[in-house]
């Protein structure tokens, strides 16, 4: 027991640059409170004594603004950050080491009662601030969900997702794409990612191509006014042939952000 309260303490001093000593922890982190809380009236739950599992959960509520139900699981080395407003439902599990922000859900979308409506967490999982996990899903080991997203789908093991409905940005090398070329994944503070939005990357594809197709149209009339050069029954050129590039892939790209 005491082995896991200072894996708690310790998770907390690793992830937050704020905290300034033990004592600080211990006393000032709602997160941490709303942890320790937790595991009695999880036991509680499970050991057929709902109601008080239910109120130890409703005083833990109170005190620190996180609503954990006390059927949810939670593993070892879980840190709410700041945390006010989030809403842990009864079949969610939370994988050992994940990091959660203010303001997240970890929701179900089904109503039936005995069934799994909540999503799981793997390891090491972010959930960005705002962030609603909505259904009886996975998400993979070391996922990331960026703030505001709502997920409604499986997250690999490794990804990110954002957006709304989240978009999937795939891993490298089964990592999170931001720290895919290093040989240990370093801890990303709300889960932000160097990589692109997946739409803002199609949208470059779509400029790249129709840039190309530009370039090759004017090549075309280009060769064509030659030719009509060698010819002398007068200009088969029509008037409104584009022989320059007009396509302007750079300004656009600059919208759709680099």
């Amino acid at each position: 027991m005491f082995e896991r309260i200072r894996s708690d303490i310790q998770c907390v001093l690793d992830r937050d640059p704020a905290a300034r000593s033990i004592w600080e922890v211990v006393t000032c982190y709602p997160g941490l409170h709303a942890v320790w809380l937790h595991r009695p009236a999880h036991w509680c739950w499970t050991h057929g004594f709902k109601w008080a599992g239910r109120f130890i959960s409703h005083i833990a509520r109170w005190l620190t603004g996180i609503e954990i139900h006390p059927g949810a699981k939670v593993g070892s080395r879980v840190f709410f950050d700041h945390a006010m407003g989030v809403v842990v439902g009864e079949t969610a599990e939370i994988g050992d080491g994940c990091t959660i922000y203010q303001g997240v859900t970890l929701g179900g979308t089904s109503l039936y009662k005995g069934t799994k409506r909540h999503p799981t967490l793997g390891k090491d999982v972010v959930v960005s601030a705002g962030a609603k996990v909505l259904g009886g899903f996975e998400v993979g080991d070391g996922a990331k969900i960026g703030s505001n997203a709502v997920v409604i789908k499986p997250v690999p093991a490794g990804a990110t997702a954002v957006g709304i409905p989240a978009r999937i940005i795939q891993s490298k090398k089964d990592e999170s794409p931001d720290v895919a070329e290093e040989t240990k994944p370093k801890f990303q503070a709300y889960g932000i990612t160097q990589d692109d939005d997946p739409l803002s990357q199609a949208m470059r594809g779509l400029i790249d191509s129709a840039s190309g197709q530009d370039h090759q149209i004017a090549l075309l009339w280009q060769a064509i006014e030659k030719l009509n050069d060698c010819v002398k029954d007068g200009d088969c050129l029509p008037d409104d042939a584009a022989r320059k590039e007009c396509f302007e892939a750079e300004k656009l790209n600059e919208l759709v952000g680099k």
